[in-house]
This record gives structure tokens, sequence and C-alpha cells, in this order.
């Protein structure tokens, strides 16, 4: 699945923009500043979650534009969705399937999206935020069930948490019956990491050395089955009111990356070895997705040329040729050289596609 077209409308800096690139190679250049990562941000909108940057919703409606923001693309099955706000709820997300209104959620049955910014760089000496979220993301591909469970899990969390916090004892069939959802979508959330992380580690275990090292993964941190989750909530219910948040659950885990070919941790790694391991894995990641799915992910690379030596670049595109629909950004087209065979190419200049 690609997108075939892709309307931006009051979105960052492009007021009214529209694109029909191909299915494979999508080169985007120009200067900094000029809204080439807007681009691929709107597309990152078009799965789950907040998008590449994380942004606020009303931080992506463009100034001086309407209040809100759309993205709408058209698929190569024929099929049409989008996602956007409106000035009068600028903080709402809408999101439409063929038409009628979705939940963020179902985009996932249509689109599998994965990215690399030059901010996730710092993946592996950050804390373990970020790398769940990146986990969860990996995981989103394989198993589309798991933004479901991730939303409803985080939902129940909140208003655990806040029961806990409130000057009045809280009705304990009230935090039960959380508790209970909490450990029901908890338990799906680490299974479903966990068989991801298996999956992938196996896979990269298996890949010959080359240009991009090879990661071994591991989870760590809570891990059990729906019951045990439950009975540590219930039992940690003090704790966790002094604590201010739930000390027990899959929010808790942590992505653990090691270098295979120096058998070091991810983060006593160099900054250029870093970027190899993640691009590796990413890459990894792409043709397991597209192996046991049947359906190539989508690849938004936010200046992955710009450090990367011509031999390193050429190998990157030629491992990419064929891989499904890759957007790639840049400030030189020279940088793009070798990519092989037909690519689409825009210039972004000031919000203007060309």
């Amino acid at each position: 699945m690609a997108v075939t077209r892709l309307v931006l409308t009051d979105f960052r800096n492009h007021a009214d923009a529209a694109l029909m690139p191909g299915a494979g190679f999508v080169v985007l250049t120009g200067e900094n500043g000029a809204g080439k990562t807007n681009i691929l941000e709107a597309v990152s909108l078009l799965a789950p979650g907040r998008g590449l940057r994380r942004a606020a919703l009303p931080e992506m409606a463009r100034q001086g534009g309407s209040g809100g923001f759309g993205v709408a693309a058209e698929l190569g099955a024929g099929a049409a969705i989008g996602t956007g706000t409106q000035a009068s709820a600028p903080e709402r997300r809408l999101v439409r399937v063929n038409g009628a209104a979705a939940s963020a959620s179902a985009l996932a049955e249509w689109l599998t999206i994965l990215w690399l910014t030059p901010a996730m760089d710092r993946l592996f000496v950050e804390g373990p935020g970020e790398r769940r979220r990146f986990l969860d993301r990996l995981t989103l591909a394989l198993a589309q069930g798991h933004a479901h469970h991730s939303a409803r899990y985080e939902a129940a969390m909140r208003q655990r948490n806040r029961l806990l916090a409130a000057d009045t004892p809280a009705d304990p069939d009230w935090l039960a019956a959380l508790e209970a959802r909490m450990a029901e979508h908890g338990a799906a959330i680490d299974a479903a990491r966990r068989e991801a992380v298996a999956l992938l580690d196996e896979r990269l275990a298996t890949q010959p050395e080359g240009v991009f090292a090879r990661a071994g993964l591991a989870l760590e941190g809570w891990q059990g089955d729906a019951s045990q989750l439950g009975h540590a909530l219930s039992e940690g219910r003090r704790r966790d009111a002094a604590a201010g948040r739930a000390l027990a659950g899959p929010h808790r885990a942590d992505l653990i990356v090691t270098h295979l070919g120096k058998n070091q941790p991810a983060h006593l790694c160099s900054t250029g070895e870093q970027k190899a391991l993640l691009l590796g894995l990413v890459l990894a990641h792409a043709e397991l997705v597209a192996e046991r799915t049947g359906r190539a992910p989508i690849l938004l690379l936010d200046e992955v040329a710009a450090h990367l030596d011509p031999g390193r670049r050429a190998a990157l595109f030629a491992r990419l040729a064929g891989a499904g629909q890759v957007w790639m950004t840049g400030t030189e087209p020279e940088l793009f050289a070798a990519v092989p065979g037909e690519a689409t190419r825009y210039h972004v200049a000031g919000g203007a596609i060309a």
C-alpha cells in the first residue's frame, strides 16, 4: 500500500499543496526550513499516534490560516484516508476513512508507517520513554490491535492515578474495575511487544555483518499475565498513591539494544555507531513486516543521507530499492544521485512544492 496522492491544507507552512508520488522512492530536497520535514510529518499522521514530531495538534495548523488543518491521502488500492482538525476544536483530532468518521487506531488497517529523524539519533542515550514509543511503532506494524490496547491502557491508568491522588478515598469497586481494564490491556501490550522483539532479534541475528551494524534486542522490565498485573496493581495502591503514578505495568518497560559486532550496549557506542544500529534495525524491521504481513511499510527518512559517505548511501539505496514507498529529505539533490531506478523528486521552497 502506498500514498498515490497527498493533499495538505493549512498544515505547518503549506497553505495548499498536492503531491502525486510514485510507489518507490520519493525525494524531497530544499534548503533548511523550506518545509520538507513538514511533509514527512503529514504522512506520519496517516497512522495512529501523534506523528514523527509528537507535536500538539494546534501547533500543526498554519499560522495565519483557518485555525485547523487537513491531511488527505489516496492510496494505491483506491481507498481514501485523512486526518486533521477544525478551527472550532483545534485540539480534537478528526479521522476519516473512505468518507466516514473513524478512530485514529483504524488507520493501522490501511498503512504501516515507520520513520527515522535526526532527533532519534539520541534514542539510546535518553530515557526509556522514547525507546518504548519507538518499540510501540515497531510492534504496531506487526500487531494492528496494539494501538487499541495501548489507548485503553493509558486511559484506564490516567483515571486510576486521578482517583488515587484525590483528597477523598476512592471507591474500591471503581479502582478494581480500572485495574482489571489495565490488567487486560497491559498483558496484551506486553505480549505483543515481546513477540515483536523476539521476531526482530531473530532476524537481526541471522543477517550478515554489513555497512549497518547489527543490533541485539531485549525487553527489560515488568513481565506477566493479566492476573499477575491485576494483583500487583491492587496490592500497590498505597505505594502508587504516594508515588503519584503506577509502578507496575508495561509502561515501565525498556528496550535494551546491544551492538552485536562489539558486544557493547548501544548507549556506550559512538554517535556514528548508534546511527548505524538504528538504521540497520529499522531496515530489518521493514523487511520483517513486508515478509509477515505481505505489505511493505512506508518509510520516512528525514535527512538520512546527510551523514553517510557515498558508499554507505549507495548501500542504503540499494537495500531500499523495491522495498515499498520510501520518502527521503535532504538539502542537496546530489545526495540522492545514486538512487536506483525511477524516483519521484520534488523541490520544496517556502512552502511551495515543485
